[in-house]
């Protein structure tokens, strides 16, 4: 359906199966007079390395003999396509090799991978500055802590200097 086949992307394994005229060579052959009503005898079998799934098949409604299985590859590579099941009581079995379904960045632009990486990069140095900014803010909560510390000390030593002068003058009274 979509091409170039690129993985990612929703795409159609097109069917045609037709009547064979008699005396002409396979390559001779053009579609006519398609086979319709195969939707329920015929599967698609789509191959991966060592993975497989089956495909139903959707008829057109325009064009009889023409089917549709859609497939959405989400890696590339070399796939392999078996149509298996029966037309007109005619056990079939035949394997395809379509082409290549390569990588979606092959068609994107700008490069994903460009603009990902720029983005992480700005993400990463805006991260930087907030934690270089709340490691300032903690340094400086730390030295006013530190300067409160001596603050409650001299306070607390002041509060001491006058009970003991309090007590010196309550004794020299006396």
């Amino acid at each position: 359906m979509n091409e170039p086949v690129v993985s990612g992307e929703t795409n159609g394994i097109e069917l045609l199966v037709s009547h064979l005229e008699p005396g002409l060579e396979l390559k001779q052959q053009k579609f006519d007079d398609g086979v319709s009503g195969l939707e329920k005898s015929l599967k698609l079998e789509l191959l991966f390395k060592e993975e497989k799934i089956i495909l139903s098949l959707s008829p057109d409604h325009n064009i009889p003999g023409k089917y549709y299985a859609f497939v959405n590859p989400t890696v590339s590579g070399f796939y392999q396509v078996n149509v298996l099941g029966n037309i007109e009581k005619t056990p079939i079995s035949l394997s395809m090799h379509p082409p290549k379904v390569d990588e979606r960045s092959y068609i994107e632009f700008p490069k994903p991978s460009d603009l990902t990486l720029t983005q992480l990069i700005d993400g990463h140095t805006a991260l930087l500055g907030e934690v270089n900014n709340l490691k300032k803010s903690f340094t400086e909560l730390e030295q006013s802590n530190q300067q409160m510390n001596v603050s409650y000390v001299a306070i607390s030593i002041g509060i001491l200097a006058f009970i003991i002068a309090s007590i010196t003058l309550f004794k020299i009274r006396k």
